[in-house]
């Protein structure tokens, strides 16, 4: 029989609850069960960043002088362009979302990692795919679909990479402790179910036996827009509904405000791709069942946000102190912005202008880099001190990357949304040659390559600091890293580091 007097799950995510010996002895040692699965995903995520990061660079630079680089054939915009898309969505945030959801799932599920040998080795063909894939791009090999142009010869060894994750997180769930199954886990089961359904439906239907017409264009963003609201968006979620009570030490605000915000996601967001294709040639009954769904994500967009907004209050404070919390608070609140603006994006009026321009190319951003990017570098943050023995090194490098991404964001949503204005109401104007309207965007463009290399300073500012990490050169463990060192709360955890 289980001991009556031991706590609860609810119980020890409560504020006041003091953690006993036997909790923080299980928590380290659950932690150092992911170490090597998970620092070899992070590992190679950080890689694919700063190589997705050199390819937005010169491919930013080629819009507005394309005469860069112009004499290597492999680096020219059709290639490189597309190679920076898919390293950066398959690369790193995959890789990272992994390498995050591993270390959550086994903390939620309070049992040590099983099988870490069947992560390596998803890890492994993971990589490898992605290495192929790349190579496949730049060597003009590309499918030319957008988000899938890795050749189909890669794509094996990434479903078979990710088929080993999947099946890990399955034995994960079924052999979790007993006891209450917490908000970040139903998101992370989601997502480890949605992403094999997606991108197998996606690869037999548009590369091993293709659909004809235009029915092509309706999988095709039936996939790009759900790999960012069912494989990205739940891991970016689950990830901020576990670190931002865990750092503050106050549970989530709502349970109830919680899985409506799971389920009405689960119902809604599956139908919003094909508004991307209002006057394609496609049936109008597809656009306008979009155009709903795409309103009805009102719903779980102001839950969450209610929900990640009451469960801070008091503790803003707190934005001030820990680098987890500052990337992750500031990664929700982007995710508020860019899932309203994608409601307003839908409507037919809304469409006429930003269709066709800049505006799309920013809302994408906001998307995949102003809120889950921003989310998995403050969780990174927190976990790789558990996994490392030590402490980030320096606080004036965190504060350096948080100030270069965000300042970086701004400049590129302003350079973007202005821009795309500008473009759109050209686009609109019989008057207006194209010509003159491709002229008027290259000050925006410009903006945006300035932004970009802002954001290239934080990324290998991180890179950096990650690998000082990875080398244990950080500070001695048992004080965070912090921007600044008032009282924590009681509820973090005594014998492991502070919470970042």
């Amino acid at each position: 029989m289980s001991d009556a007097s031991a706590p609860t799950l609810l119980q020890s995510l409560s504020p006041g609850h003091q953690p006993t010996v036997e909790e923080n002895l299980e928590r380290g040692e659950i932690d150092q069960s992911t170490r090597l699965p998970v620092l070899a995903f992070f590992t190679t995520s950080l890689f694919w960043l700063l190589v997705g990061t050199v390819f937005a660079m010169i491919s930013s630079f080629k819009l507005h002088s394309p005469e860069f680089l112009g004499d290597v054939s492999w680096l020219t915009f059709g290639r490189v362009r597309p190679a920076h898309l898919n390293t950066v969505i398959f690369g790193w945030a995959s890789t990272v979302g992994i390498g995050v959801t591993i270390w959550l799932m086994a903390r939620l599920c309070r049992t040590r990692l099983r099988h870490p040998r069947m992560l390596l080795a998803a890890c492994g063909l993971w990589n490898l795919g992605l290495v192929i894939g790349t190579l496949g791009i730049l060597g003009g090999d590309s499918t030319s679909i957008e988000w899938l142009e890795f050749p189909g010869y890669s794509t094996p060894l990434l479903f078979l990479g990710y088929a080993l994750v999947g099946i890990w997180g399955v034995i994960m769930f079924r052999f979790r402790a007993p006891g209450h199954v917490y908000v970040s886990q139903w998101y992370l089961i989601a997502a480890l179910f949605w992403f094999p359904w997606l991108y197998g439906s996606v690869q037999l239907l548009l590369i091993v036996h293709p659909v004809q017409g235009s029915i092509q264009a309706i999988v095709n963003w039936w996939f790009a827009h759900n790999v960012l609201g069912l494989w990205f968006t739940p891991m970016g979620l689950a990830a901020a509904y576990y670190f931002i009570p865990k750092v503050i030490g106050k549970p989530v605000h709502s349970y109830y405000l919680s899985a409506l915000g799971f389920w009405s996601l689960a119902l809604f967001y599956n139908w919003n791709g094909a508004h991307h294709l209002i006057g394609g040639p496609v049936p109008t009954w597809v656009i306008s069942a979009s155009i709903v769904a795409s309103f009805m994500m009102f719903i779980p967009v102001t839950v969450v946000a209610i929900n990640h907004h009451m469960t801070m209050r008091g503790k803003f404070h707190l934005l001030a102190t820990s680098p987890t919390l500052r990337f992750i608070v500031f990664g929700a609140m982007c995710y508020t912005l860019v899932s309203f603006q994608g409601c307003l994006m839908a409507f037919r009026s809304y469409s006429k202008v930003y269709h066709f321009t800049q505006l799309t190319i920013a809302h994408a951003h906001l998307g995949m880099y102003a809120f889950f990017t921003m989310v998995m570098f403050g969780s990174m943050y927190y976990i790789v001190p558990r996994l490392v023995g030590c402490e980030w090194r320096s606080a004036t490098l965190i504060k350096l990357h948080f100030w270069a991404c965000f300042y970086g964001v701004i400049l590129m949503m302003l350079t973007l949304h202005i821009g795309g204005f500008v473009q759109g109401l050209g686009l609109n104007n019989p008057n207006t040659s194209f010509e003159m309207i491709t002229k008027s965007t290259i000050p925006y463009l410009i903006g945006r390559s300035l932004s970009g290399i802002l954001l290239t300073i934080a990324h290998f500012v991180f890179a950096y600091h990650f690998v000082l990490m990875l080398l244990r050169l950080g500070r001695p463990q048992g004080e965070a890293t912090l921007f600044t060192t008032p009282a924590l709360p009681a509820a973090h955890d005594k014998t492991e580091p502070a919470a970042l």
